[in-house]
């Protein structure tokens, strides 16, 4: 330890009795550290999550294969070809945080380590622009409208310390998940790049700075008032070890073609290949190009336009060519790559068409959505041409997740849950926006003359506890209420909104959304609690004939919603000048107009109950496949798995809306079963990215 003179001495005395932090100096004076730069910001700490939370599987996707396998090849998928055995690819929905924390930590760390670690991860993390990044979504067939919506939003708080807080605690996981030999890419603009390099630094040591890429790009570069226009985004390419996986790439160099002769003032001009010449007055050099080795600056990267077959309209979706450069620069065939900002998907679609395993995760909704479906467009993709993939499965975790996040502790004593689950409905209830009252229990609030009941945080809206409520609204002698809750048990509704009718009462059944999490879209009243729909579903059973084998398809009927996100009469109230905005009510997305005149228009965009959906797929055997989930014991720390109640959902069949192709088919490919009494499930994601299944018994 330096020694201090007696003048130091004394001051760091005064600043402790007067309770006052020390100045930043005595932190090098007094304790010692090898870091000789350091990025500082309120509240820096080197603590990192370390909670553990089980994986819940809510969907297996594995379009079937062949059907038969030669008797020489060992039994790697079951009579349909679906994937049996080896890594299963994973698409997880929730706050990577912890996600990385499970994984890190989890019994799922023995799974990636038994692949080889995770080789390369790619993350293109929000730029702290402070922004609500919104996303159109196409409504209804050949010609659809749009309806925009929040994908993301861009902050973490107030300031740039609250941006690179979250990212510092996400990087120190990711470091400790990568193999010795992995590396790590990250995307970022001018608003960060130099935050994340030097918090990069002192994370992977800044002799592990491999690359500062610059990726420079044709379109874009609006011109500044002051300055140049903005070309090009930084990717920081850091190893994890001193023997990275490096595989040499090639990249196009475009080369001019000079006009003959070439000459200024007589004298013929010497131009490099890779030079323009300012002379050249024909508009420029032609395309013609040369492969080199690759370099940290790529401009033969093309950006994604409007026609491109890979354009999913998520925002900020980068080409698939970039990610291809990384994946195979760093990993060979069969290695694991993760991105754990994926939005649209690039990454495990480019990681599946390369041969290499993945793990995607994002926070949002509409990118996990978005996802889904490119990955089961890959899968198509890759059967038709006779390529290998792998099975996907969609995890988050559930309820797990909603009690962590409000703190709740199943081991405290009666009393302190109460506090906690009060805590809970005040949440739930500010973020509805309603009164709370206790004259009429079990109710919890009172919004527009609406009695408002909160389920519990770990629990689904069940049957018993509605004909509970029912009861408890003749008692009160009220006659509507709005039932909220996370989750609501299977086929609930609508028989039990028909029996509350029969009684003169009128029931709202509405999902709480995981954004009443998310403090900064409470106060802008930005949570939207979306109405339970329902599904009618079809079972059609054609009978063995000839011999021929008993098959069963599923013909939809019908999707009934009822959805009110912003009135029609205050969205023409808040049109103060001409334009338009859409409102959704009763169950109608209707875009309201108003012109130089003042006069108003309404024009219903969703003219058919197929138009709120965006997909919709089939499981011919439901409750085939438990849920498993894995959970430590407190005192042994030995891993166990627990059914929780719930069947995996297996996509079995599905059909989904794209930007080039607007059809919806409503009756399934048939389905091959043996005679006997079966459950099928069908799941419907609608427009906003909701999902709502049914199940269908059937006797074949």
């Amino acid at each position: 330890m330096p020694r201090l003179t007696e003048q130091e001495r004394q001051e760091v005395i005064r600043f402790i009795e007067a309770d006052k932090p020390l100045p930043d100096k005595y932190r090098f004076l007094l304790f010692e550290d090898t870091r000789e730069a350091e990025l500082l910001w309120n509240g820096k700490t080197a603590e990192v999550c370390n909670t553990v939370l089980p994986f819940q599987t809510l969907e297996r996707v594995d379009n079937p294969r062949a059907e038969k396998q030669p008797a020489t090849q060992p039994a790697l998928s079951d009579e349909r070809g679906r994937q049996l055995k080896g890594w299963t690819n994973k698409l997880i929905w929730g706050d990577n945080r912890l996600i990385l924390s499970s994984l890190k930590n989890g019994p799922v760390r023995a799974e990636i380590e038994a692949q080889g670690g995770l080789k390369v991860v790619y993350i293109d993390p929000p730029f702290d622009s402070g922004a609500d990044v919104p996303m159109n979504i196409e409504i209804g067939g050949k010609q659809p409208n749009i309806l925009e919506e929040i994908a993301y939003r861009d902050t973490w708080g107030e300031g740039a310390d609250s941006f690179i807080a979250m990212l510092y605690e996400r990087l120190n996981l990711i470091h400790e998940l990568l193999a010795e030999d992995g590396s790590i890419y990250v995307h970022c603009d001018w608003r960060v790049n130099s935050l994340i390099r030097l918090a990069m630094d002192e994370i992977f040591g800044q002799e592990n700075l491999v690359n500062q890429i610059g990726w420079t790009y044709k379109t874009g570069g609006t011109p500044e008032k002051v300055g140049f226009a903005k070309k090009h985004d930084q990717v920081l390419f850091y190893a994890k070890g001193t023997k990275p996986i490096f595989n040499p790439l090639y990249q196009k160099s475009y080369v001019p073609t000079l006009p003959e002769p070439h000459t200024n003032s007589g004298k013929r001009l010497r131009v490099q290949r890779d030079e323009v010449c300012e002379l050249c007055k024909n508009g420029g050099p032609s395309e013609k190009y040369r492969m080199v080795i690759a370099r940290d600056v790529w401009a033969d990267i093309p950006a994604i336009y409007r026609n491109d077959s890979q354009l999913t309209d998520y925002p900020t979706q980068k080409p698939e060519a970039l990610l291809e450069r990384i994946i195979k620069a760093s990993s060979n065939e069969g290695d694991l790559v993760a991105d754990f900002f994926c939005g649209s998907g690039t990454t495990p679609a480019v990681a599946e068409k390369l041969g290499r395993k993945w793990i995607a995760a994002d926070l949002g909704k509409f990118a996990i959505h978005t996802t889904r479906k490119r990955m089961i467009g890959v899968q198509r993709e890759r059967k038709a041409a006779g390529e290998d993939y792998r099975a996907f499965e969609i995890l988050n975790f559930g309820k797990y997740e909603r009690q962590y996040y409000i703190g709740v502790n199943p081991n405290l004593r009666k009393a302190e849950q109460q506090k906690q689950e009060k805590a809970f409905v005040d949440l739930i209830l500010r973020a509805y926006a309603t009164e709370r009252t206790d004259r009429f229990p079990p109710f919890d609030g009172v919004k527009a003359g609406r009695l408002v009941a909160v389920c519990p945080v770990n629990l689904p809206v069940t049957r018993p506890w509605v004909e509970e409520l029912i009861l408890a609204c003749l008692k009160h002698r009220v006659t509507r209420m709005d039932v909220l809750g996370f989750e609501f048990e299977i086929n609930l509704f609508p028989t039990v909104l028909e029996a509350a009718r029969s009684k003169g009462i009128d029931i709202a059944p509405r999902y709480i959304p995981a954004d009443v999490f998310d403090t900064r879209a409470v106060e802008r009243n930005q949570v939207v609690f979306h109405d339970v729909a329902f599904i009618e579903a079809k079972p059609l059973v054609t009978h063995s004939e000839n011999g021929a084998p008993v098959t069963v398809a599923v013909e939809l009927t019908d999707f009934s919603v009822f959805y009110s996100q912003d009135a029609i009469t205050h969205a023409e109230q808040t049109l103060k000048k001409p334009g338009s905005r859409i409102a959704v009510e009763q169950g109608q997305v209707v875009k309201v107009t108003r012109d130089a005149d003042r006069i108003f228009r309404r024009e219903v965009l969703t003219e058919h109950w197929t138009d709120w959906i965006d997909s919709w797929a089939v499981d011919f055997d439901f409750e085939s496949q438990r849920e498993i989930i894995r959970v430590q014991h407190p005192e042994t720390g030995e891993w166990a798995e627990q059914w929780t109640g719930d069947y995996v959902f297996e996509n079995e069949w599905q059909s989904f809306r794209t930007r080039k192709n607007r059809e919806m088919e409503l009756t399934s490919a048939p389905y091959e079963c043996t005679p006997g009494r079966r459950k099928l499930a069908v799941k419907v994601v609608d427009i906003f990215g909701n999902d709502t299944m049914t199940i269908v018994e059937v006797s074949v």
